[in-house]
């Protein structure tokens, strides 16, 4: 497992690489990221955020799934569909430009929901080669009140026909761009 420690290029100079796995380097917007590469085509992405808001209030958005794409930059689709075992089980399709191409991709998530303080998910079917992760919430002291400090972390393979680099890079943005939806959202 490795983490380098430089600015990464393209669209994303607010991606910070650190050296020590357990940083998250915040940028202006409050939101820190960090990107693990654990292998040649593998990736970890954690990006976290403070809200301003208890946590019921951020957990009622986030599992309010079929309602995601109507405030999450890229996210076109965010449907509840049936899961053979009665569990949870979300599709997603997310389209945006890339180098003048219009890219798409799909996933179908089976989602764990440990509440408040915890959403799993994993693909079991999609346009990645493997993609999984959890969001994470954690109620934190905001004067008299309560916060929510939101981390979101995935670990995605893209398909070989997938520039690892773009992907990555478009995947760190799209985290922090949806760290600040949700942030906005709760705010509202």
């Amino acid at each position: 497992m490795t983490i380098e420690n430089h600015t990464v290029g393209l669209d994303s100079p607010n991606i910070i690489r650190s050296k020590d796995k357990n940083a998250l380097e915040q940028n202006s917007d409050g939101v820190s990221i960090q990107v693990e590469k654990l292998s040649d085509r593998q990736r970890q992405i954690t990006a976290q955020v403070q809200i301003q808001q208890p946590v019921q209030k951020v957990w009622n958005i986030l599992t309010d799934y079929d309602s995601l794409a109507d405030f999450i930059p890229n996210l076109t689709k965010s449907s509840l569909i049936e899961h053979p075992q009665g569990g949870i089980r979300l599709e997603q399709i997310g389209s945006q430009c890339l180098l003048n191409f219009k890219f798409c991709a799909r996933v179908v998530l089976d989602l764990e929901e440990i509440f408040p303080k915890l959403i799993k998910l994993a693909m079991v079917e999609g346009d990645f080669k493997g993609f999984s992760g959890f969001l994470s919430l954690e109620p934190y002291k905001l004067g008299t009140g309560e916060g929510t400090s939101l981390c979101y972390t995935i670990r995605v393979c893209p398909k070989l026909t997938m520039p690892i680099g773009i992907i990555e890079n478009r995947l760190a943005n799209d985290l922090r761009s949806n760290l600040l939806a949700i942030r906005q959202r709760a705010s509202c």
